[in-house]
């Protein structure tokens, strides 16, 4: 199962439906958010973020526009990935070397999941350039960026001119570095005159708006794709991290092998590198199947089911299957990955088959003694319940640090616990459900 050949290598953006109105994105792409609204491209950039950690590729952030306390909270337990670079344009920026700001720094750097590099004087443009290009040239392979965002570069360099002569000689040079990069800028912030500038040496420009109502992805530009999909409004609603565009149905045809596929993988942590390795291909070609860019083998099909537990009917499905059945064996519980928790801080099981759907999730959590977890045990903001069949466990929820033992229940609505620890001399067990 390997991808045709192509003079430009196609990966994922994270976002099933966006890859099939762009057929995908290529290396070399520099892609232009235009958002409309201020607040629309963020849940793009976070999938492309996720789909980066999947096929374990490192990360530049340029932030300009928040401080890295802000922006961590920002990307949750997406900034627990030690593949990450967070290059703080803000604090001594837009940040004005706050005290305030400068404060974070005191933290210790062993603490961090990733790692933040604070840029000196970031109102001078070489200093900036210098930094990334600094950075990327110690990282091997295909390296991807997000760049948050060109309106604050603006705002600090005080001019479209800086902006125009950041971006033009950026733009080619990423190219030529086979890199992928996203830049956010607000569409009202700038003039036309701008926005034709970058437009001219961007690969893909993508507009987000509002439009009766109604959030809307329009291609712009999208160099090497079909012409007739450009300046088509693509209707969506977003809700955490999941995407929907209103025609997918039409779009995607009857089966969808890519969406089936990534739904099953994620509900046992997989990462697209895991299953590559599991059956035998590249996390590219993973990648590939999960954007509909290219179709399975039927060796390979039956072995992503068996990989993956389900039956091949699984990837043929509109929607997972609802069982009918009141009682679950032990014997069908499957276990589960952590992909954002360090290696062997916790072990899971999902009880339920994997091919299934139902409101709520059940799981059971395994950590072992005098283990200390720095996040959440999923990327989840609906709500959830815990638990605890026996041991103790520290929560740290916010500000407050909570004592679980067994017996205890816990129930999260929209926080999530930034930390977990087994203090305990033995294993500490949890029953978590997480409800949609």
């Amino acid at each position: 199962m390997e991808p045709m050949e192509s003079k430009r290598t196609r990966v994922s953006s994270g976002v099933g439906d966006l890859d099939r109105i762009l057929e995908g994105l290529y290396i070399g792409d520099n892609v232009v958010w235009y958002d409309d609204a201020g607040s629309l491209a963020s849940v793009f950039a976070h999938n492309f973020i996720q789909a980066t950690q999947s096929q374990d590729r490192p990360l530049i952030y340029v932030s300009f526009d928040r401080s890295p306390r802000n922006l961590l909270e920002k990307l949750g337990p997406l900034a627990a990935y030690p593949r990450l670079t967070i290059l703080d344009c803000f604090t001594n920026g837009k940040g004005a070397s706050s005290e305030v700001f400068l404060r974070f720094y005191e933290t210790p750097e062993t603490e961090r999941l990733c790692e933040i590099l604070q840029v000196a004087n970031p109102k001078k443009v070489k200093e900036v350039m210098d930094a990334f290009y600094g950075v990327h040239e110690k990282m091997t392979g295909e390296v991807h960026f997000v760049f948050e965002s060109l309106t604050g570069m603006q705002d600090l360099w005080g001019g479209e001119d800086h902006i125009i002569d950041f971006y033009a000689h950026s733009c080619p040079r990423l190219y030529e570095l086979r890199t992928i990069a996203y830049w956010i800028i607000e569409k009202q912030a700038h003039s036309p005159q701008l926005r034709a500038k970058i437009n001219q040496v961007a690969q893909v420009a993508v507009e987000l708006s509002v439009r009766r109502g109604k959030t809307a992805l329009t291609v712009l530009k999208a160099e090497g794709r079909s012409p007739e999909k450009l300046n088509q409004p693509h209707f969506y609603w977003t809700r955490d991290l999941q995407i929907d565009f209103d025609d997918a149905q039409t779009r995607h045809g009857r089966f969808d092998i890519g969406a089936r596929l990534r739904e099953l993988r994620t509900k046992q942590g997989l990462s697209q590198t895991d299953l590559a390795r599991h059956i035998g291909v590249t996390p590219s070609t993973i990648s590939q199947v999960e954007g509909n860019l290219i179709y399975p083998s039927l060796p390979a099909l039956f072995k992503m089911a068996e990989v993956l537990s389900v039956g091949v009917g699984a990837f043929f499905r509109e929607s997972a299957a609802t069982d009918p059945r009141s009682v679950f064996h032990a014997a069908e519980a499957v276990a589960v990955k952590f992909p954002d928790l360090p290696k062997d801080a916790a072990a899971g099981k999902l009880l339920i088959s994997p091919d299934l759907e139902y409101r709520a999730e059940p799981f059971l959590i395994e950590i072992p003694p005098k283990k200390s977890i720095p996040s959440h045990f999923f990327i989840h903001k609906g709500e959830e319940l815990g638990y605890m069949l026996s041991g103790r466990l520290q929560m740290k929820l916010k500000k407050a640090v909570s004592q679980v033992r067994a017996g205890d229940l816990i129930y999260l609505t929209t926080d999530i616990p930034s930390q977990w620890k087994n203090p305990g001399p033995g294993v500490a067990r949890l029953l978590w459900i997480k409800i949609k």
